[in-house]
């Protein structure tokens, strides 16, 4: 193993030469052996946490056995939607080749359309000049962004119908819970149908596509750099280690504070719901929930906007080390001009998805803490056999 690494070390090490400024020999030591080192330990920790709680989870339910898992968030999910999320993942998957084409062009178009003196070629018997060929390469790019960008408006419609389809069905399913057991606290039921309900099925459209395409989308392009220099594609990933080891805990906490939140609207809304009764709560008692609801927004706001700062400032960091690594690499002759250029673009265009899987990854959170409140009004045992509710039930079951 350690013949591996060194054997590893010391092709890497053939892209400096000893008679290089100090900087880049500490750049470059850092982003090749720094970044998957701390990466590895970062993984490492997570992986034995999750499998820590795994284990917990397991013994706590040993403990229970009459806990039902079925009404997990993940299996209502895929128990309403299945078929339409195996589209989704079919629609996500056939969307990265495009893309990595939509990547390889531009280098080519570069590299061998415009610098290249060796014209005219001849390609599957035909014969291309200098300008037919930069004509047909750059249709060709036309083409692969044209169908990528085709199939993501596909899934993202397909995704946005799934989630009105998943709003509708929990609204329902709460409906013949409500309708088979009505609550003397009739304003309960508000904030759980209005606002817990529409994020869960958002979350819900995207539970297996959005990490499916934004996953793929950023792997392609890790991929697609880790083929034009193997430095440079490491060097992408040089502050991902950071980024996982951060935005998580601003997550956690921004996770508490929405719990307590959705608490304190459950309670406000007894509260209103109670002012007709003989109980009827002081004015007091409403204005100190409206308090306590605008200092948790502003908590949680604090929170997420600052791990959103956080984040963009360290993705804007990682350009540093391209033009460090390689703008040297191009004037050693070791990297064509081309191939900088598209990984530079290539790069700008895998922030989109890592924002995208640290939202998921917050939408997640929170849509677990909201279906935690849906919960006790969806129950799968109801039977409705009285007739002014045996539509709510042929709807349900249709939808």
């Amino acid at each position: 193993m350690m013949e591996i690494v060194h054997d590893m070390g010391h092709r890497l090490t053939h892209y400096i030469s000893s008679d290089a400024h100090w900087w880049v020999h500490l750049v470059f030591h850092l982003v090749v052996f720094g970044v998957p080192v701390a990466l590895i330990i970062i993984l490492s920790a997570t992986g034995y946490r999750a499998l820590r709680r795994r284990r917990s989870v397991l013994a706590q339910q040993a403990q229970k056995p009459s806990a039902k898992s079925g009404t997990a968030l993940l299996q209502y999910i895929f128990r309403a939607s299945w078929k339409r999320q195996i589209k989704l993942g079919l629609l996500a998957t056939a969307s990265l080749p495009a893309l990595y084409m939509s990547l390889e062009l531009p280098k080519l178009i570069i590299n061998n359309a415009i610098e290249s003196g060796h014209f005219p070629v001849t390609y599957l018997g035909m014969e291309f000049s200098q300008t037919m060929a930069l004509l047909t390469l750059c249709l060709l790019f036309l083409l692969a962004i044209g169908v990528h960008g085709w199939l993501k408006y596909q899934v993202n419609l397909q995704s946005g119908a799934l989630a009105e389809h998943m709003s509708r069905r929990l609204r329902l399913d709460i409906s013949k819970f409500s309708f088979r057991k009505p609550s003397p606290r009739g304003g309960e039921l508000i904030p759980v149908i209005v606002q817990e309900v529409e994020p869960v099925a958002g979350y819900a459209s995207e539970s297996i596509v959005l990490p499916l395409l934004q996953g793929g989308t950023f792997l392609t392009i890790l991929a697609f750099m880790l083929v034009q220099d193997l430095v440079l594609g490491i060097a992408a990933t040089a502050l991902l280690p950071l980024q996982i080891f951060v935005i998580p805990r601003f997550q956690k906490k921004i996770n508490a504070l929405s719990r307590t939140r959705l608490k304190e609207v459950r309670v406000l809304g007894e509260k209103i719901g109670n002012i007709s009764n003989d109980h009827q709560p002081s004015a007091r008692d409403i204005y100190g929930s409206y308090k306590r609801l605008h200092d948790l927004r502003l908590s949680i706001h604090k929170n997420k906007f600052a791990m959103k700062s956080l984040n963009n400032f360290i993705s804007q960091m990682t350009p540093f080390f391209f033009y460090t690594i390689g703008g040297y690499l191009v004037i050693k002759g070791d990297l064509t001009l081309g191939a900088l250029i598209a990984v530079l673009t290539a790069y700008k265009d895998m922030g989109a998805p890592l924002k995208e899987l640290f939202r998921y990854y917050q939408a997640q959170a929170d849509a677990h803490v909201r279906y935690s409140e849906i919960k006790p009004y969806i129950s799968k045992e109801i039977e409705i056999t009285d007739n002014q509710f045996a539509d709510v039930t042929v709807l349900s079951e249709a939808g």
